[in-house]
Parts: C-alpha cells; sequence; structure tokens
C-alpha cells in the first residue's frame, strides 16, 4: 500500500482579516481622495487649492480610517471577549450542562449520539474553553479580531491609495487634472480589485469591474457637485 504524502494546506481564508481591511483602506483611500480632488478641480482653477485639498483629504482619511477601523475591531474583540468570559464561567460551574451542548452540537453536524458525547468529552479534556469557542460560539484564530492590526492596516493602505491621485494632480498639466486623476484612479481601483481578488482566490474580473464601476460613480458625483458650486460661485 502506497504511503500517504502529508502536505501543508495554505488556505486563503487565514488572510481575512488583513485582506478586509488593506482593501477598504486602499479604495477608499483613492475613491475618496479622487473625488475629492476631482471636485475641488471642477470648481477650482488653482493647482495649489487642488494639492492642499486632496493632501488634507489624504492625511484626515488616513487617520479616520484608523480610528474607524480600531473601535468598530474593538468593538467585536469587546464582545468576544465578554462571550468567553460567560463561556469560562459555565464551564467553571455546570461542566456536565456544557459537555452536553456540546456533544449535542456535534450531533446536529451528523454525529451519532454516542460518538458525539466522546468527541465532546475528549475535545473538553483537551481544551475545554477552545472547543466551546470554536464550536458555540464560532471564534477561531482566523476570526478573531485583531484592532491595532486592522487600524494600522487601513492606515497604511489608505494613504498608498491616496497617494495615486494626488500624485497625479501634481504632475499632470492644470487643464487636464480632473481627466488625468480620473483615468489614474480608475486603473488603479481595476488593479485593488483584481489584486485583491487574486489574493483572496477569487476571480478576479468582476470584482475589478464591480470596484471600477463605484469609483467611477462617486467621482462623475464630486464632479458634478463641484462644477455646480464652482458656477454658482462664479
Amino acid at each position: 500500500m502506497p504511503r500517504l504524502k502529508l502536505h501543508r494546506e495554505g488556505h486563503l481564508v487565514t488572510r481575512v482579516g488583513w485582506l478586509r481591511a488593506a482593501v477598504l483602506g486602499a479604495n477608499d483611500g483613492i475613491v475618496s481622495t479622487a473625488s475629492l480632488i476631482v471636485g475641488v478641480a471642477a470648481a477650482s482653477s488653482g493647482r495649489g487649492e487642488i494639492l492642499v485639498a486632496g493632501l488634507a483629504g489624504l492625511v484626515a482619511g488616513a487617520m479616520s480610517m484608523a480610528a474607524g477601523e480600531y473601535v468598530s475591531v474593538s468593538s467585536q474583540s469587546d464582545t468576544e471577549q465578554a462571550d468567553l468570559a460567560r463561556e469560562r464561567a459555565e464551564l467553571r460551574d455546570m461542566p456536565e450542562a456544557e459537555l452536553e451542548e456540546l456533544a449535542q452540537i456535534y450531533v446536529r453536524r451528523g454525529v451519532e449520539p454516542g460518538l458525539a458525547r466522546q468527541v465532546a468529552a475528549q475535545m473538553m479534556e483537551r481544551d475545554a474553553l477552545g472547543a466551546h469557542a470554536r464550536d458555540e460560539l464560532g471564534i477561531t484564530e482566523v476570526s478573531t479580531a485583531r484592532p491595532i492590526q486592522a487600524a494600522m492596516t487601513s492606515a497604511a493602505t489608505f494613504s498608498v491609495g491616496a497617494a495615486l491621485p494626488l500624485t497625479a494632480a501634481a504632475l499632470s498639466p492644470l487643464p487636464a487634472t480632473a481627466i488625468a486623476v480620473s483615468a489614474v484612479s480608475l486603473l488603479s481601483l481595476a488593479l485593488l480589485g483584481a489584486i485583491g481578488a487574486r489574493a483572496g482566490g477569487a476571480g478576479m474580473v468582476r470584482p475589478a469591474l464591480r470596484v471600477t464601476f463605484w469609483g467611477a460613480a462617486a467621482m462623475a458625483l464630486t464632479a458634478a457637485v463641484g462644477a455646480l458650486f464652482g458656477t454658482v460661485a462664479a
């Protein structure tokens, strides 16, 4: 009988924590900064105002993303810790009930009742809290909230994303600022959608088209607002 070869499996779901924050940050950086620049360019003829607005959008957006991610993911972490504390107390005060609860979870998944109880007993003997966290609460190493990681990833990728339209605005001829920024941003969004999908193991075409469409819509709307207020101000 041939020997089975063991192999390491690299599941892409392990990337979901930082990948979500990275894609969100970069996408928001490109869209919000490009939209801001295009809107200001439509309302103003000065390069200084355009670049100051773009730079202010980069700094404010990066800080906002970091703070928002930290607060939201911290809330998730607080909820996880509260559930774990409650589960720890229940394991201490009523271990038999918790054993039966875990066994019933396995039964609902298709395991024969007697075997399910044996499995539950062995799992709880090894790591009772870990077994209940994973199978009852759905808390795993992959899904555990990491506020600092999410905040830093979002802020960094937002800054990188925002730097692309800002650089295009700084290097393009002033009359073509809006067109250059829009073109660079849409290409960057398409590339970002494809890279994010590739990193997550998904198809690249639909994510790229999706993110490009919404980016174009955001820039078109802000350009219209900028043109309207620029006309009114004039």
